[in-house]
């Protein structure tokens, strides 16, 4: 295939763009075609989106969302939909992340749970520390006696390259402080995750 000269980025120079516009480039495409003449300022404005959570800080996330309660027993926020960015490829990994803790009295604002796995899924990635880092930053900020944190996803540079296996599911998981000192803490967590809870669609 000819190989053409990449279009210059749009009217404020984009760096980003300039780089996607000589990728196309690089890949036999002309960049200045109908169908991909915005597609580096498109692609830039996804990658940014994709990895903004680089410019996001846990601390603010959180915004002090923590309160005094008199509750121990366990809180879960099962099936907060992942999706990311392999750092290998660049191609997206997505699936589903189940977060637990045990209060030592203080809880943290439910909604702050899925906000902060953003923080981390949105920038690139390896599943391995995507799960550790969420539930890190649940047991410094939180102070819980314990955290688990489950991420199950499915990968596109195992299904589209490479393997090429179209049904394979990874799934890791990190376990801290009492869930990965108390079988039956941890055990309980794994229950409620693979199981549906009556009155839950």
């Amino acid at each position: 295939m000819k190989r053409h000269t990449p279009r210059p980025a749009g009217d404020a120079g984009d760096v980003l763009e300039s780089v996607v516009a000589r990728l196309l480039g690089e890949l036999g495409e002309d960049a200045s075609r109908e169908g991909l003449a915005r597609t580096p300022k498109r692609v830039a404005k996804s990658l940014r989106y994709l990895t903004s959570g680089y410019q996001q800080d846990p601390d603010k996330v959180l915004n002090g969302a923590l309160f005094s309660v008199s509750y121990d027993e366990m809180v879960i926020v099962r099936d907060i939909e992942v999706f990311s960015l392999c750092e290998h490829h660049l191609l997206p990994f997505f699936g589903r992340c189940h977060v637990a803790y045990l209060p030592d009295r203080k809880v943290i604002g439910l909604s702050k749970i899925p906000r902060l796995v953003d923080v981390f899924a949105r920038r690139l990635q390896v599943q391995e520390r995507l799960t550790t880092q969420i539930a890190e930053t649940i047991m410094q900020k939180v102070r819980p006696r314990g955290v688990g944190v489950i991420v199950e996803a499915r990968h596109l540079c195992m299904i589209m390259r490479g393997v090429e296996k179209q049904n394979s599911v990874a799934v890791t998981s990190a376990m801290l402080g009492s869930f990965r000192n108390n079988a039956r803490t941890r055990s309980e967590f794994l229950n409620l995750v693979r199981s549906r809870l009556p009155g839950i669609v």
